[in-house]
């Protein structure tokens, strides 16, 4: 039977802590924001490493997985790190190892994988009981001087093994690779960089401390990502970037063929086929962006209709990208297809700059390019003291034995007698020769065969060498100057691997400015046609191909009729206006065909239920038009200014209640006057200055009225006479020249009509 001990009887309720919950949640949230911030999401300005990426290289480097060594399985490696340093989830440390491998997520791979490790249509990586890794050159590079004293070695999270606290090499990966992530309150996003241009521009600020974030610049041009494309913004933005540490940058995919038989057609991904006919090869996307998702946003464009300009598109790829796209016709300009990809898809993407990381204290800080290269530098010149003390503690033991073995080789005959005589030779030796404790174990264990001449000679030569390679380390110690030459020649001998001119370190991301390009316009992407708008008196609008007979003959649903018929281009907008003073726009490819029907205007766009509809126009850029009211007031207005951007339309006529928008007509050119007709069928006619130009608002009289209203208007030629259609079947048309006695100032009452003027008071 169990016995009750006294921790068991205690109550556990007399452990609780009564505090405020407010203050409790804080206190914790803090703890794990903090967490989160030094110990997940930011890099170490001075290694550029997340923990979770320095204890998987580290790991590997436990595991003797150098660039020279076989390839062993990523599940020994994932273990190992799950197991010894990182406890998280082995899918989150295999995720962030196959990241280190790939070669178009990271400019620099810091691990070399053999067996699916994803590729950048965006397809994941084998599980990691199929693949194997080890060590690139360039994470050996990263971790140089671990076994040197360069850095602190910290405990693990069970105090069972010790992992650095930052890696000491040389290479700049922070700058290098770049670095992403989302703390609690704050993120960071720090694009990859060419080695040789980081390594210009702090050769630059180790020579001049003061130097101009301009002249930085001149030598750091930007992102060099590994995916390669196109930066396109101007280089004062880049700069200004780069300055505050917060930015972005405009990303494009790279056109290039490399079959084209003429530079131009190369370095515009032109290929020539038969016949005039053309097409556009993509060969480098922006970076983070999935190959197979940029296809297909584009066969969507294709299949929506919303990219008619282009046919067709093709993935050609093998181990170079090779996007192929066939435009709809050999006069398509390329330039504009590219302008509509740019537009319309991610070949085009933005990435975010803003240079958060953890300075040497752990502290996140946005950084700009000089403060961060001062900070990286100051970190580097910390490294290279701590190995030159490393280095001078190991000179002074060796010291201590080398003058130990030639005191030994100088009196080696009374060595020898005193090992063989005494039984505690330890203590006579050390007593006769003035020996230390060190000195006088080592000489015991030496070997007989080191007793020989040559090897006193080598003692000898080996302490003049250290003594001398002490004076160097010593006075280097002493020089800051000589410091900073020092970390010059290193870097300058880091720059030889990454030159331009060497595989790995060619600069793969352009950095121009866009060009001026063709004016991009969804207008652009409709295929011009002629269409014939029918708009049917209950408001169902139809277009039907080809310019046909305004008059001919509709079949419409049983009660309603014709109202509107006008001929325009699919690349049209249409304007609806509506006789409550609003304005609406359609494009005239966005209607129905003509075999039926057609469909309800008011489901494409806001109509008021109760409102009518008083006019259905083609837009025409820089034409006008009149407004008037049955109030009898008006204006003329642009139509430019009466397109709409939304189904609600826009409000142009200010009517009130009782009264509605009448006359909704453009104005031809060549018109110089008005004409006003009321219901009283009184006439004026007034010249068409005397009309404002408004935007908005109701507008001023046209004519006065005692109880009546207005009944029509219209614009005309004065020279060219009045007018009206006659009726009936003839369809016959009736001009009046002699019209002076009805021209008055605007807002007359006006006199009546010349004979023959319809009855029903419309011109």
């Amino acid at each position: 039977m169990a016995t009750t001990t006294d921790d068991e009887s205690t109550d556990p309720f007399d452990a609780i802590v009564d505090a405020p919950f407010d203050s409790a949640l804080s206190e914790r949230y803090l703890v794990y924001a903090l967490s989160t911030i030094t110990a997940r999401s930011l890099p170490d300005l001075r290694d550029g490493l997340k923990p979770v990426h320095r204890r998987l290289l580290w790991a590997m480097l436990q595991l003797k997985l150098d660039p020279s060594n076989a390839y062993k399985k990523s599940s020994r490696v994932v273990g190992d790190v799950i197991g010894k340093y990182h406890p998280h989830g082995d899918s989150a440390v295999y995720d962030a190892m196959v990241r280190l491998a790939q070669d178009f997520a990271l400019r620099y791979p810091l691990v070399e994988g053999q067996g699916n490790f994803g590729n950048i249509d965006g397809d994941n990586a084998a599980a990691y009981r199929y693949t194997e890794a080890r060590l690139t050159k360039t994470a050996m590079e990263l971790m140089a001087g671990l076994d040197q004293g360069t850095v602190d070695f910290i405990p693990t999270y069970n105090n069972e093994e010790e992992e650095p606290e930052i890696f000491p090499g040389l290479f700049p990966n922070l700058l290098a690779n770049g670095s992403s992530g989302i703390a609690v309150g704050m993120a960071t996003s720090i694009p990859s960089h060419n080695v040789a241009e980081i390594v210009d521009a702090t050769l630059e600020l180790i020579d001049n401390p003061h130097v101009e974030h301009a002249r930085l610049m001149e030598l750091f041009h930007g992102p060099d990502f590994a995916t390669g494309g196109v930066i396109v913004d101007s280089p004062k933005s880049i700069a200004d970037a780069y300055e505050t540490g917060r930015g972005s940058f405009r990303v494009r995919g790279r056109f290039h063929a490399a079959e084209a038989e003429k530079d131009e057609d190369r370095e515009a991904g032109i290929e020539r086929l038969g016949g005039g006919q053309y097409q556009l090869v993509i060969s480098e996307i922006p970076y983070m962006v999935q190959k197979g998702k940029l296809i297909e946003q584009i066969a969507q464009l294709i299949a929506d209709r919303k990219l008619p300009i282009l046919e067709d598109v093709r993935d050609e790829s093998d181990e170079q990208i090779r996007i192929v796209l066939v435009p709809k016709s050999r006069n398509v300009d390329p330039e504009l297809l590219k302008e509509s990809l740019y537009k319309l898809t991610d070949l085009e993407n933005r990435f975010g700059l803003n240079l958060n990381v953890l300075d040497s204290t752990r502290t996140p800080m946005v950084m700009g390019l000089k403060e961060l290269l001062q900070n990286w530098v100051t970190s580097q010149i910390g490294i290279l003291q701590r190995r030159t003390q490393h280095r001078l503690d190991k000179i002074a033991q060796r010291l201590e034995l080398v003058e130990g073995y030639i005191i030994a080789f100088l009196n080696l005959d009374r060595v020898i007698e005193i090992i063989r005589t005494e039984d505690e030779p330890k203590p006579v030796m050390m007593a006769e020769f003035n020996l230390t404790d060190r000195q006088t174990e080592a000489i015991l264990n030496m070997r007989l065969r080191s007793l020989r001449k040559l090897e006193e000679m080598e003692l000898r030569q080996e302490r003049e060498d250290l003594l001398a390679e002490r004076e160097e380390l010593e006075k280097l110690l002493a020089s800051p100057a000589r410091q900073r030459t020092r970390l010059k020649r290193d870097l300058a001998a880091l720059r030889k691997d990454y030159a331009e001119d060497t595989a790995l370190g060619r600069r793969r991301t352009t950095i121009a400015e866009a060009a001026p390009t063709v004016e991009f316009s969804m207008e652009a992407m409709i295929e011009k046609e002629p269409v014939t708008v029918i708009l049917s008196a209950k408001g169902w609008i139809r277009a039907a191909r080809g310019h046909v007979a305004l008059d001919q003959e509709w079949k419409f649903k049983e009660g309603d009729g014709p109202a509107f018929a006008v001929h325009a281009q699919t690349t049209d907008k249409l304007l609806i206006v509506a006789d409550n003073g609003r304005v609406y726009t359609l494009g005239a490819d966005k209607l129905p065909g003509a075999r039926g029907f057609g469909e309800p205007i008011r489901t494409m766009v806001d109509i008021d239920a109760e409102a009518g509809i008083v006019a259905l126009l083609v837009h025409r850029a820089k034409a006008k038009m009149l407004f008037a009211s049955s109030a009898g007031k008006g204006f003329a207005a642009e139509m430019d200014e009466l397109l709409a951007e939304t189904r609600k339309g826009r409000q142009v006529v200010n009517v009130k209640a009782g009264t509605k928008l009448a006359v909704a007509h453009p104005i031809p050119e060549g018109h110089d006057h008005v004409a006003v007709v009321g219901e009283n069928r009184k006439l004026v006619i007034f010249a068409l200055d005397e009309l404002p130009l408004m935007t908005r608002g109701q507008g001023v009289t046209l004519q006065r009225y005692r109880d009546s209203g207005l009944s029509d208007a219209t614009t005309l030629n004065l020279e060219e006479g009045l007018s009206w259609e006659m009726g009936g079947e003839s369809g016959r048309t009736r001009t009046e020249k002699e019209i002076h006695m009805w021209k008055v100032a605007r807002g007359a009452a006006g006199r009546l009509p010349p004979q023959g003027f319809p009855r029903d008071n419309k011109f």
